[in-house]
């Protein structure tokens, strides 16, 4: 070729195919060829300016042409390198290597050293080091090609302990000035978190042996794993330079329908779809390498003689492990399917993220949950789902390593579906995932705090279909349902909020809520179902809140507020809690006086039946929930009431390890706390201490407490919702015993994270506000409470 600017015209021509005569090549295909093109003239020019095999002289390419994955207007990176060369003879041959290019209008990065002096600079300069180890040789000397590309490699590898904080951070600058590539309108496809540099990023850890460049995800990953989302984000980037005619890393609306047609992928929708699925692969991809590198750093001095992390036990089969989650050496996936859910729900709870073997070994060896699932797994995903914020990392890593899929089959069809209308904020399944954080937050104001957090998952899960989501997603909800194993009830209701979950906000937005038909048509609608109305109350701020910035406001909350209070004065009021019947031969057992312990299986694979047979002292109620709590009994619900002068209270508890403890244990245990030899509170203040299960002292949601509207003088209700905790049925008895406050009869039910609790109160001529308020402050003091709001800051 004469001169750089054949080589622009050459680039130009296989840009301008499209014709019989010369077919349009394809994204990978042109890139390849613009490799093979530049490193043709580079060779053909190196050989006319004497640039060869012992001239003391090399060119070596860094950036795309040094990584293979040329675009059409990419920069040019060249290094000169020259060892033992007269200086004017060096300045020659740059004069006539750069010049070409730059009167070609070709965009060129350069730079003329000897190895020495690259190497210093890599050893200082950060993104040069990162530069140089992409570099590969074009042609001349490849010993000194090879010099400069080992040696860069080698002192990467024995300097990264030094620069790996500074390597996160220059990471963590380009996400937080890029934004992410899966939930941007107009994505940065270079820089933003998870596109390419994120990849170059993971071949740097790669290179310093900290990490694998391509880790497997697992052999469901969807959209094919972190080799074909670099080809997609690559392919995109390259139509991006075709459509644009010029060097650009941000993808604008105007060229995504043309650029997704020449993909073959589809519309601008299809193409957010597909770059959603790259960038969030990636994503996770560079967590879970920066995390594996972390903990991979070599150490030195004294850090090598310190003793090996402590594995903590989390749960049954998991355990935390140098900042981790990962199984228990002991555990079994092949034979323990409910392990999945466990595992996350440990993560999400404790705030510590799931290592990279531990999700791979569950990809590859975890069983499909058996239908109905077992009880014991809806609990782990009602728990999953209570988390908060905690709960999108942990359910992003399932999805992103093929297990989020094998739970929840439905789930294909809305992954990375991109919103059509411009004030949702996320992709449809971020969006469901987002909902369940936000209706965690208002959880207490709702009597099924599980159904709540069902609903706010699969709500939209009927989008990404021609039918309308709401019929479709009623339909998916109900199968999902029965294969969670609800009650049919439940299920029934289930179906029902998501077939009704734009109900309230379309009906109050749209129309005249001064006219009874209105109301008339919502209570219709549902059955006259108090209970699903404020379920779909609740739900409709979640899903507004999810949506996006200022999609709920006091306009909004006002109207629905409204609708909902015109639609319960015209449902009948919900039925009050109801002691559950005592078994007439524990009645007889009771009396014959004395402390009786029984424990027998229960309805699922890990939950049994502890029932407590003692004398009705005060404080008998903290005293046995406590013992059952620091035996790592969990309490998923419990009747309690009498007979005579003995307490009848039966627990439905699963084991946080391994088996429960024997009957004869707990009896003795209960007869040491009820003597004053035990005291529970002290030793479960310090379990909790010491389980590091909650990552957070704070609560979700606002604890909330309600009374029935009893006649002053009888029995009243109470009931409470509130965030679970360690022992929070023994602070809880323990508040009630310290008020005075008469417990004639109790209903408890925890709800994945959740508990509803009622207890009848007998306050007899002692019943007025005070009083309540003095129970309720002592109730509030033992349930766990939202973070205080920090006061806005002001000038001083």
């Amino acid at each position: 070729m004469d001169g750089a600017k054949d080589l622009v015209r050459a680039r130009d021509q296989l840009l301008e195919g499209g014709d019989t005569r010369r077919p349009r090549l394809d994204a990978e295909s042109l890139r390849q060829a613009l490799v093979d093109l530049h490193d043709l003239w580079l060779t053909g020019k190196g050989a006319e300016l004497g640039i060869t095999r012992d001239s003391g002289l090399a060119v070596i390419a860094v950036g795309g042409l040094g990584r293979k994955e040329m675009l059409p207007y990419s920069d040019l990176d060249l290094v000169l390198l020259h060892d033992d060369v007269d200086p004017a003879r060096v300045a020659e041959v740059a004069d006539r290597l750069w010049y070409p290019l730059w009167d070609a209008h070709i965009k060129l990065d350069h730079s003329v050293r000897t190895v020495p002096q690259a190497l210093r600079v890599a050893a200082s300069d950060l993104t040069a080091a990162l530069g140089l180890l992409d570099a590969r040789h074009i042609v001349g000397d490849e010993e000194l090609s090879n010099l400069l590309i080992g040696g860069v490699r080698r002192e990467w590898r024995t300097g990264i302990r030094s620069r790996f904080g500074e390597l996160v951070e220059q990471a963590q600058t380009r996400w937080k000035r890029s934004g992410e590539i899966a939930h941007r309108a107009e994505p940065d496809l270079k820089n933003g978190r998870g596109g390419l540099r994120d990849i170059q990023l993971l071949d740097a850890l790669a290179i310093a042996q900290l990490t694998d460049a391509m880790p497997g995800l697992g052999p469901d990953v969807p959209g094919g794993g972190l080799k074909q989302a670099r080809r997609r984000l690559l392919d995109v980037r390259t139509e991006l330079h075709r459509v644009a005619g010029r060097a650009r890393d941000q993808l604008r609306a105007q060229d995504a329908d043309e650029i997704g047609a020449a993909l073959r992928i589809g519309d601008r929708f299809d193409l957010a779809r597909t770059l959603s699925d790259a960038a969030r692969t990636v994503g996770f991809s560079v967590d879970m390498g920066l995390r594996t590198a972390g903990n991979a750093l070599p150490r030195k001095g004294l850090a090598r003689l310190r003793r090996m992390p402590v594995r903590r036990p989390l749960d049954e089969g998991v355990v935390e492990h140098a900042g981790e989650v990962v199984l228990a050496r002991d555990a079994r996936p092949q034979r323990d399917p409910g392990l999945i859910l466990r595992v996350a729900a440990a993560s999400a709870q404790s705030g510590l993220p799931m290592s990279a073997t531990t999700l791979n070994r569950l990809s590859e060896d975890a069983p499909e949950l058996r239908e109905p699932w077992p009880r014991e797994a809806l609990n782990d995903l009602l728990v999953l789902l209570g988390t908060g914020r905690a709960l999108v990392d942990a359910i992003e890593a399932l999805d992103r390593s093929g297990l989020w899929g094998r739970l929840f089959p439905e789930w294909g069809a809305v992954r990375d579906l991109p919103p059509r209308d411009p004030m949702h904020t996320w992709t449809v399944d971020r969006h469901l995932v987002e909902t369940v954080a936000y209706a965690g937050a208002l959880s207490t104001r709702v009597a099924r705090p599980d159904l709540l957090l069902l609903g706010a998952l699969l709500h939209d899960i009927g989008k990404g279909r021609t039918e309308d989501h709401s019929i479709v997603g009623a339909e998916l909800a109900t199968q999902i349902g029965r294969r969670l194993g609800l009650w049919p009830s439940d299920v029934r209701t289930l179906s029902a909020i998501v077939r009704y979950h734009l109900l309230l906000p379309d009906t109050a937005t749209r129309r005249d809520l001064a006219d009874p038909q209105t109301t008339q048509s919502v209570v219709d609608a549902l059955d006259g179902d108090p209970q699903l109305l404020e379920l779909l109350h609740t739900l409709a701020e979640a899903d507004s809140l999810a949506t996006g910035p200022g999609v709920w406001g006091d306009w909004k909350a006002s109207l629905i507020g409204d609708l909902v209070r015109r639609s319960r004065l015209a449902m009948a009021g919900e039925p009050l809690p109801q002691p559950d019947p005592i078994d007439p031969e524990l009645v007889e057992k009771a009396k014959s006086g004395g402390v009786h312990v029984e424990l027998r299986p229960g309805d699922g694979r890990y939950t049994h039946l502890v029932t407590v047979i003692a004398p009705d002292t005060p404080g008998l109620l903290s005293e046995a929930a406590g013992v059952l709590a620091l035996h790592s009994l969990r309490v998923l619900s419990a009747s309690l009431g009498g007979a005579g002068e003995s307490a009848i209270d039966t627990f439905v508890v699963t084991p946080k390890f391994g088996d429960p403890p024997d009957a004869g244990l707990l009896r003795q245990e209960l007869i040491r706390a009820i003597n004053g030899d035990l005291n529970v509170e002290s030793a479960l203040a310090k379990k909790e201490r010491d389980s590091g299960l909650r990552s957070s002292p704070y609560a979700q949601a606002e604890p909330r407490i309600m009374w029935s509207d009893s006649t002053i003088g009888g029995p009243v209700l109470l009931e409470l919702r509130a965030e679970d905790r360690i022992g929070l049925l023994t602070r809880l008895a323990a508040a009630l015993a310290r008020t005075g406050a008469d417990v004639r009869w109790a209903k408890v039910v925890t709800m994945g994270a959740a508990v509803v609790d009622a207890f009848c109160l007998d306050l007899g001529a002692d019943d007025t506000p005070a009083r309540r308020a003095e129970i309720e402050a002592a109730l509030l003091a033992v349930v766990p409470h939202p973070e205080p709001k920090k006061p806005p800051e002001t000038d001083s």
